[in-house]
Formats: structure tokens, sequence, C-alpha cells
């Protein structure tokens, strides 16, 4: 009976390919991998020819989803090697860590859970990699044994060196890692007691020396059963899910992550000549950026790698020559195309996939069906998705979206006015996570398809929900994610809520959403008529209650109103209703006319009665001289020109009154008020666009105003030269 041990590093090329040849020798009758005994029911899938990796198994707590944690696997992983090998040579195989339901059942917090892969606090292998001029352990790692191309005396050298260093350095001496080593000392002692002759274990490098049941130091079997004893249990699930290269990098917080996924793979595929086939890769890669990167480039490229390899000692370039190789000749020294570099290449797009015959729940089971009838693949990279909601096909591809985002699995982002395209079409922005796995899993206790759980869980909030705003957005959700149901109890919920709320500022932010939904729910062949008495109800006591709500504002407060004056604004000038606008202008009228007003608001609900066509310019004009006048505090008249003013300039640009009794302020004000107020009114024009900011630059270094055709009745009007163009502009109007 023999018993070995092969320390390697979790997702490592080079310990996977000294791994495989080293089982290939041996031809183990076992074979002992770390890893959640958990999943031994769903191990065997890893055979399916449909599983392609990066995948991750998922163990999670049924009754609480969210609890969970990821084991990744990658092509290169020892243990996806190892496993591979067993179930391809009908080599029994077994997991051996400690069991995630022992785990779940002691952690403290979900922190404890997430880090449940985390070997060690300290760094150990740093004292080695200090000692070897590296900067960090990582980088040693990689360097002395990912990247070797021989792997004789390999697993013995880490396990002296691994046995020196438990010996020397400063450790996570926890009781949970005592509980793992002893589990797996058990596991292989039970494998010795059923008589297997050749048996391999495959573990973290760390735990070589500790789990070595053969060294006179190990602990007893009596020891280790005393310290597994009563263990508390909780309930557990396994199942496998696609993973990403981008979630094997340290950058998604998991254990057992690696800088470079997409270089560890190149690794793995091309162990001869990696050098030239990853700066061919490299060159490939930025020309279809249409960058330039010619052969004889390559070839530099490759030279400077090399050199600088031989400065440092190594026997052959790593990742870091050749990135430094990369920027040098093919970047021309510049960051933008290495960036490319790191995320297309070094870190990599891969997303992996699973069995149908892998478990799932009902939900997971229906997302999946769905993606696949609307022919909606997952994918690891940004996909943009332009959606014509007048198809079929379009409209219900942008169902499964928002009731997916409904629930909180953010797959799609939908992009505001991206596309110009009007009110028929949606952009989204597509890109798959692997923890939306969890998240459905958690979203299925609403329901078993996707339809029925968005509704379950639309209906939920809307009966948790205090604030008419939280539900007018909630009903804008439901309504475009086609659940009829939900829109329903929603809209009971809103009859409730409209009744007793009377906080002002609350009915205008719950406006917007509605008139939305009422201007374009035909687009999405929605009924909205059950929308329109609540609208009719916002806007009367929006109209009655903003007078009295506007009074006295502070200016932090009178900014929010602001907002909120030109959100509703627009909703009614969305709703296209006579009524509604009739009454929103009567109320800006009273509100302009309306004594101890802010500034903001004042300015604000003239320049809206001015786009309505409620105030001609003298009107305005008459207005903007007596709030600027010397009676007034000059902070007062700047609120309300920046209430007139902001967000568009045109009417200064069309309008010489305004622009004149504006001119003749500014010039009016002495120093010291211009120094006060120079803040104020570079924020008001800063909100102006370039164009024209620049018009206006031009006008004042023009000198003084000239007479325009907006000067009515100052000017000599040619009625001949006018009449001329009339004919062709008939022609183009289609006129006759």
């Amino acid at each position: 009976m023999s018993l070995h041990i092969f320390g390697i590093r979790h997702h490592g090329p080079g310990s996977a390919r000294s791994l495989r040849e080293a089982l290939e020798s041996l031809r183990p009758d076992a074979i002992l991998v770390e890893g959640p005994p958990d999943a031994a029911d769903v191990l065997p899938l890893l055979a399916h020819a449909e599983m392609k990796p990066p995948v991750a198994l998922l163990i999670y707590a049924p009754d609480e989803p969210q609890r969970a944690v990821f084991y990744p696997f990658a092509v290169f992983s020892p243990e996806w090697q190892a496993i591979q090998y067993a179930l391809h040579n009908s080599v029994t195989v077994r997991l051996m860590d400690l069991p995630v339901a022992h785990q779940f059942a002691a952690a403290e917090d979900e922190s404890a859970i997430c880090n449940l892969r985390s070997e060690i606090q300290t760094d150990p292998l740093g004292q080695l990699a200090t000692a070897a001029g590296y900067g960090d352990g990582e980088s040693w790692w990689s360097h002395v044994v990912e990247e070797r191309r021989s792997s004789d005396g390999v697993f013995a050298a880490i396990a002296e060196a691994m046995t020196t260093l438990r010996e020397t350095a400063a450790v996570n001496d926890s009781r949970r890692e005592a509980q793992r080593e002893a589990w797996m000392r058990q596991t292989i002692r039970a494998a010795q007691r059923e008589g297997y002759e050749r048996i391999a274990v495959v573990c973290g490098a760390w735990h070589a020396p500790a789990i070595d049941v053969t060294r006179q130091s190990a602990p007893s079997a009596k020891d280790d059963a005393a310290l597994l004893k009563n263990l508390p249990k909780v309930k557990v699930s396994a199942t496998w899910i696609p993973w990403t290269n981008g979630r094997l990098s340290y950058a998604s917080g998991y254990g057992a992550g690696i800088a470079a996924p997409g270089w560890y793979q190149h690794l793995w595929e091309q162990p001869d000549r990696t050098t030239i086939h990853w700066l061919t890769r490299v060159a490939r890669l930025l020309r279809d950026e249409d960058l330039d990167a010619s052969p004889a480039s390559i070839i530099e490229a490759a030279r400077l790698a090399e050199t600088l390899a031989a400065l440092r000692e190594r026997t052959a370039p790593g990742l870091a020559e050749l990135t430094e190789a990369t920027q040098t000749v093919l970047c021309f020294g510049q960051d933008a195309p290495l960036r490319l570099v790191h995320d297309k290449l070094i870190v990599g797009e891969t997303l992996g996939a699973v069995p149908e015959a892998t478990p799932a729940v009902p939900l997971q089971q229906d997302v999946q069906r769905e993606q696949k009838r609307l022919r909606l693949q997952a994918e690891a990279t940004h996909r943009d998705l332009d959606l014509d909601l007048r198809k079929e096909n379009d409209l219900e591809r942008s169902h499964l979206l928002h009731r997916l985002s409904l629930l909180g699995i953010a797959w799609g982002q939908l992009q505001q006015g991206g596309n110009g395209k009007g009110t028929f079409h949606e952009l989204w922005r597509l890109q798959w996570q692997p923890e939306f796995s969890v998240a459905l899993i958690e979203a299925g206790r609403w329901g078993n398809t996707l339809r029925e759980a968005a509704t379950a869980f639309a209906c939920h909030t809307a009966d948790a929900a205090t604030e008419l705003p939280a539900l007018t957005a909630l009903l804008d959700h439901a309504l475009l994610a086609d659940l009829p149901a939900a829109v329903k109890h929603l809209m009971n919920r809103l009859h409730e809520q409209a009744a007793v709320a009377s906080d002002t500022a609350h009915l205008m932010q719950a406006l917007p959403p509605l008139a939305r939904v009422m201007r374009y729910g035909n687009v999405r062949q929605t009924d909205v008529s059950m929308v329109a008495e609540v609208v009719a109800g916002l806007v009367a006591r929006i109209c009655i209650g903003l007078p009295g709500a506007c009074a006295s504002l502070s200016d932090e407060a009178a900014a929010v109103m602001f907002d909120h004056l030109v959100s509703v604004s627009s909703a009614i000038a969305l709703l296209q209703n006579d009524e509604h606008q009739s009454a929103w202008r009567a109320v800006l009228k009273q509100m302009a006319d309306q004594q101890g007003l802010h500034g903001l608001i004042a300015g604000r609900c003239c320049r809206m009665l001015l786009d309505a066509a409620a105030f001609d310019g003298a009107e305005t004009a008459q207005r903007l001289s007596l709030a600027l006048s010397t009676a007034n505090e000059p902070a007062q008249a700047a609120a309300w020109l920046e209430g007139l003013l902001k967000g568009s300039g045109l009417i200064l640009l069309h309008d010489d009154a305004l622009w004149q009794t504006l001119d003749e302020w500014v010039t009016g004000l002495d120093g010291e008020a211009f120094t006060q107020l120079l803040p104020l009114l570079r924020r008001t024009f800063s909100t102006f666009a370039a164009p024209e900011r620049r018009q206006m630059g031009e006008r004042v270094r023009s000198g003084p105003m000239k007479t325009t055709a907006t000067t009515a009745g100052r000017i000599d009007f040619d009625a001949t030269r006018a009449e001329a163009v009339l004919p062709l502009v008939r022609q183009l109007l289609g006129l006759h």
C-alpha cells in the first residue's frame, strides 16, 4: 500500500501538467482531492461532454440560498485534471475537505462563508520569494512552478519547502483549519482501510505536510476523531454553474483566485514556444482593433522579452517580461492598448457551460428555457441589444429582461436615450455574471416560473411600500415586465396610498412614472386606462398643494423642489391633456406672482410659462427686470436668474430685451457684489451647451448690442424678398 501526496496550487497550469504526468505514471486506484464532499452526487457530471470549464461548484443552503460558497475550476486547475483522469479511467475519486454543511453551521457571519476557501491569512511563500529576489509569493510561485518546463522532482521540492515553512512561518492556526486537515487525514485513513493500494492525494501545497498520515509527527486518528466530534451541521445542496475568467481573478473576491487566468490558459494550451504564440495572439488582438502590429514588431517584442528574462537571470520570459515588451514595442509605450490586452487576453472573457442534466431549481430551468426560446445566450462579455418593441420576439425579450431586473438580477442594463430610434426601441447592455445563478436560486422562493416569481415579488414589495413614489416606480416596472396580476394589485395599493398621501413632494415624485405609463403604454400593448384616474387625482392635488409647499424654502430645499418642478412639467407635457396643462399653467402663474418665493423657483416658473407661450418675450423681460432691480438682494436676483436660465441659454440669444436687461444688471453691479455673485453666475452658465456659451462670448466681444430681427417693430422688413421664397417652401413641405 502506497500513499502519494501532490501539493498543488489551485488553478495552476504547471501544477496541473505535472500532476497529470504523475498520475499517468502512478496509475492510482484511488484519488482524493481537496474539495467539499457535499458535492459527491454531482461530481460525475464533470465527465459529461457538455461540461465546459471554467465552471464552479456551488454549495448553498436551500433554506437560505444567499448562504453560498463557490469552488471554481478551470481546465488548467489541477483538481479538474485529477477528477477528469479518475472519471475517464474508472478510478475511485473522492472529495476530502471538511464538508460545507459543517462549515456553514460553524460560520458566524456571511463574510466567513464567502471566504471559506481562504487557505491562510498570511503569505508564507513571501519568505521564499524575498529570498529569491521576487516581490511577492504569487509571482515567485508562478515563475518557479507554473511556468517551468520540467516536472521532475517538483512535488518532492514543494513538500520539502512547505514542511520548512510550516515550522517557521506565522500562519492561521484557527480551529477550522485544524478541523479541515483532520477531516482530510481521516478520509485518507478510510481509503487505506478499504484496501486501496495506490492512493493519490491532491491538495493545496500548504496542506501537503500536515495531512501525510505516514509521518510519525502526524496527529493520531483518535486525536482527529476527537477534534471532529459532534460538529454542527446544516442541510446543503450542490450544483454546477458556468463561471468566467474574470471571476477566476483576484478581483472577484472569492478564495483561491488568480491574477491572470487568460495567461494561465495560454500556458496550459501552449507549453512549447510560449513566448512567440502569446505575442502573436497580442498582435492579432491589436490588429482586430485597427492598431498597428506587424510581424516584425512581434519578433522585436520577443527579443526584448527574452533579453529582460536574461537580465533577471530567468530561463524564459514570464508574464511580467512579456507585458513590458508588449507595452514598449506593440503598444508604443501607451497604457490604453495594454489595458485592452489585459482585459481580453491576460484575464480573458471565457464563459463556461454546464450540461442540461445539472441540478437546478425550477426557476433556473424556466429562465434557461426562456433564454433558449428567445435566442438570448448568456455571455461573459458585454453585448448591446437593440429591441424593436413592435416585433413579438423583441417584446418578449424585453419582458424577460425587465422581469429579471425586477428580481434584482441585472443581466441587462437599460441604456437611456442611447439609440435615438424613438419609443418603439429599447437599447440594453447584457453581461451575464456567475452570481446570478445564486440570485435565481434565492428568487425561487417567489415562484417556479419567472412570471410567477416576478409577480409575487412585486406584490410583496407593494405591500411593504409606504410611500407613493416607490409604488408608482414599481408599477412602471411591473407594466414594463408585463405582469397584469401585479399591476392590478399595485393599482389597488396606489388608490389606497394616493387617498391619504399629503406630502406634495411625494406626489410630484409619483407622477412622472405614471405619465410614462400613460404615454407609452400603447407601444408595449399594455392597457393603461386604469392609471388615468390616479394621474388625474395626482395632478389636481399637486396643483392645489404646490404654492404652499414652495413657501419659505431654504437654498437646499429649493434645489430639490426645482428638480421636482422640472420632472412634473415634463410629465404633464408628456400626458398631452388640455385640462392638466391648463391647471398646471394656472398654478405656475400663481407662483410667479407669489411674494416671498425663493428666486430659483420663481425664475423657473417664469421660464416654464415662457416655454408654454403663456408669457411672451416682453412679459418675461419685464419680470426679469423687476427681479434684477436694485430693490432685491443680489443673491435673490442671481437665484431668480438661475431658475430662468438653468439648462439652456437660447432665450438670451434670441431675445434682445432679455439680453439687454441682463447686460445692464451685470454691468451695474459694484465690485463687491459682482465678486459675491460670480460663482452663482458661473454655475448657471455652466449648464449651457458649449455652442451656446461660444455664441454668447462672441456677442459680448462684438461690442454694444445691435438691433436684430427679434426686436419687433424696430427694423425694416422686405416683404417682396420674403415672398419670393414661399413657393420653394410650399414645395418642400408638400403644400399646394
